[in-house]
Protein backbone atom coordinates (compact mmCIF):
# COMPACT_ATOMS: atom_id res chain seq x y z
CA UNK A 1 0.00 0.00 0.00
CA UNK A 2 2.69 2.04 0.60
CA UNK A 3 3.91 1.84 -2.57
CA UNK A 4 1.03 3.70 -3.80
CA UNK A 5 1.25 6.10 -1.79
CA UNK A 6 4.81 6.97 -2.92
CA UNK A 7 3.70 6.86 -6.25
CA UNK A 8 1.06 8.95 -5.66
CA UNK A 9 3.14 11.49 -3.47
CA UNK A 10 5.55 11.73 -5.94
CA UNK A 11 3.24 12.71 -9.05
CA UNK A 12 1.92 16.41 -6.50
CA UNK A 13 3.49 19.34 -7.69
CA UNK A 14 6.69 20.59 -5.51
CA UNK A 15 7.01 17.53 -3.42
CA UNK A 16 7.53 15.31 -6.28
CA UNK A 17 10.05 12.63 -6.25
CA UNK A 18 11.71 14.80 -3.57
CA UNK A 19 9.32 14.39 -0.61
CA UNK A 20 8.12 10.47 -1.93
CA UNK A 21 11.86 8.98 -1.82
CA UNK A 22 12.74 10.26 2.09
CA UNK A 23 8.67 8.68 2.87
CA UNK A 24 9.78 5.14 1.34
CA UNK A 25 13.30 5.42 2.65
CA UNK A 26 11.48 6.19 6.13
CA UNK A 27 8.87 3.20 5.83
CA UNK A 28 11.65 0.51 4.95
CA UNK A 29 10.64 -0.05 1.42
CA UNK A 30 12.81 -2.13 -1.13
CA UNK A 31 14.86 1.74 -2.42
CA UNK A 32 15.59 0.29 -5.56
CA UNK A 33 11.59 -0.72 -6.38
CA UNK A 34 10.79 2.98 -4.55
CA UNK A 35 13.26 4.44 -7.07
CA UNK A 36 11.43 3.41 -9.39
CA UNK A 37 8.21 4.03 -9.02
CA UNK A 38 8.69 7.47 -7.94
CA UNK A 39 10.39 8.55 -11.24
CA UNK A 40 7.42 6.81 -12.77
CA UNK A 41 4.79 8.65 -11.14
CA UNK A 42 6.94 11.77 -11.09
CA UNK A 43 7.13 11.36 -14.75
CA UNK A 44 3.11 10.79 -15.50
CA UNK A 45 2.37 14.62 -15.42
CA UNK A 46 5.55 15.65 -17.51
CA UNK A 47 4.07 15.45 -21.26
CA UNK A 48 0.56 17.08 -19.86
CA UNK A 49 2.51 19.95 -18.35
CA UNK A 50 4.75 20.50 -21.62
CA UNK A 51 1.56 20.23 -23.72
CA UNK A 52 -1.21 21.92 -21.96
CA UNK A 53 -0.34 23.92 -18.90
CA UNK A 54 1.07 26.67 -20.89
CA UNK A 55 -1.81 26.79 -22.58
CA UNK A 56 -4.40 26.58 -19.82
CA UNK A 57 -1.96 29.63 -17.65
CA UNK A 58 -2.57 31.30 -20.44
CA UNK A 59 -6.43 31.04 -20.73
CA UNK A 60 -6.94 31.28 -17.42
CA UNK A 61 -4.41 34.38 -16.22
CA UNK A 62 -7.02 36.98 -17.25
CA UNK A 63 -9.97 35.29 -15.30
CA UNK A 64 -11.52 36.87 -12.79
CA UNK A 65 -10.76 34.25 -9.54
CA UNK A 66 -8.08 32.14 -10.68
CA UNK A 67 -6.43 34.96 -13.05
CA UNK A 68 -3.84 35.42 -10.01
CA UNK A 69 -2.80 32.12 -9.06
CA UNK A 70 -2.46 31.39 -13.12
CA UNK A 71 -0.47 34.46 -13.51
CA UNK A 72 1.81 33.67 -10.22
CA UNK A 73 2.23 30.07 -12.08
CA UNK A 74 3.14 31.67 -15.29
CA UNK A 75 5.40 34.11 -14.17
CA UNK A 76 7.13 31.47 -12.01
CA UNK A 77 7.83 28.72 -15.23
CA UNK A 78 9.13 32.58 -17.07
CA UNK A 79 11.68 33.44 -14.58
CA UNK A 80 12.74 29.74 -14.24
CA UNK A 81 12.84 29.52 -18.04
CA UNK A 82 14.47 33.04 -18.14
CA UNK A 83 17.00 31.93 -15.77
CA UNK A 84 18.00 28.82 -18.00
CA UNK A 85 18.65 30.56 -20.66
CA UNK A 86 20.77 32.86 -19.42
CA UNK A 87 22.98 31.09 -17.33
CA UNK A 88 23.34 28.10 -20.22
CA UNK A 89 22.80 30.12 -23.42
CA UNK A 90 23.57 26.76 -26.07
CA UNK A 91 23.58 24.49 -23.35
CA UNK A 92 19.85 24.86 -22.41
CA UNK A 93 19.48 20.91 -22.48
CA UNK A 94 22.26 20.77 -19.93
CA UNK A 95 21.19 23.30 -17.43
CA UNK A 96 17.76 21.86 -17.92
CA UNK A 97 18.45 18.54 -16.88
CA UNK A 98 20.91 19.58 -13.81
CA UNK A 99 17.68 22.18 -12.98
CA UNK A 100 15.37 19.27 -12.95
CA UNK A 101 17.72 17.30 -10.91
CA UNK A 102 19.19 19.72 -8.30
CA UNK A 103 16.82 19.13 -5.60
CA UNK A 104 16.37 22.44 -3.79
CA UNK A 105 12.75 24.26 -3.50
CA UNK A 106 11.60 25.14 -6.61
CA UNK A 107 13.14 23.13 -8.86
CA UNK A 108 12.01 19.83 -10.22
CA UNK A 109 9.97 18.08 -13.34
CA UNK A 110 6.42 20.43 -12.89
CA UNK A 111 8.61 23.68 -12.80
CA UNK A 112 11.55 22.66 -15.44
CA UNK A 113 8.97 21.32 -17.29
CA UNK A 114 6.82 24.36 -17.67
CA UNK A 115 9.78 26.72 -18.09
CA UNK A 116 10.85 24.23 -21.20
CA UNK A 117 7.08 24.92 -22.52
CA UNK A 118 7.55 28.62 -22.27
CA UNK A 119 10.89 28.75 -23.95
CA UNK A 120 9.44 26.38 -26.74
CA UNK A 121 12.47 24.29 -26.44
CA UNK A 122 10.78 20.97 -28.57
CA UNK A 123 8.97 18.23 -26.78
CA UNK A 124 11.22 15.49 -27.09
CA UNK A 125 14.25 17.10 -26.29
CA UNK A 126 12.54 18.68 -22.80
CA UNK A 127 11.06 15.42 -21.99
CA UNK A 128 14.66 13.58 -22.11
CA UNK A 129 16.14 16.59 -20.27
CA UNK A 130 13.36 16.37 -17.27
CA UNK A 131 13.85 12.72 -17.18
CA UNK A 132 17.46 12.71 -16.88
CA UNK A 133 17.24 15.41 -14.23
CA UNK A 134 14.17 13.56 -12.45
CA UNK A 135 16.76 10.21 -12.49
CA UNK A 136 19.70 12.30 -10.69
CA UNK A 137 17.28 13.85 -8.61
CA UNK A 138 16.44 10.63 -7.69
CA UNK A 139 19.80 9.29 -6.93
CA UNK A 140 20.48 12.42 -4.72
CA UNK A 141 16.87 11.89 -2.83
CA UNK A 142 17.95 8.57 -2.40
CA UNK A 143 21.43 8.31 -0.75
CA UNK A 144 20.76 11.22 1.24
CA UNK A 145 17.54 9.39 2.71
CA UNK A 146 19.84 6.44 3.00
CA UNK A 147 22.17 8.15 5.12
CA UNK A 148 20.39 10.24 7.30
CA UNK A 149 17.75 7.09 7.99
CA UNK A 150 21.24 5.05 8.93
CA UNK A 151 22.64 7.58 10.50
CA UNK A 152 19.87 8.41 12.91
CA UNK A 153 19.34 4.04 13.15
CA UNK A 154 23.12 4.34 14.48
CA UNK A 155 22.80 7.04 16.68
CA UNK A 156 19.76 5.76 18.38
CA UNK A 157 20.15 2.16 18.46
CA UNK A 158 20.98 0.46 21.65
CA UNK A 159 23.92 -0.31 22.16
CA UNK A 160 24.52 -4.06 23.21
Amino acid sequence: MWYLYVFLISMVPIVELRGAIPIAVGKGLNIFIAYVICIIGNMIPVPFIYLFARKLLEWGSNKPVIGEFFRFCLEKGKKGGDKLQAKAGNGLFVALMLFVGIPVPGTGAWTGTLAASLLDMGFRKSILAVVLGVLIAGVIMGTGSLLVANGISFIFAPKA
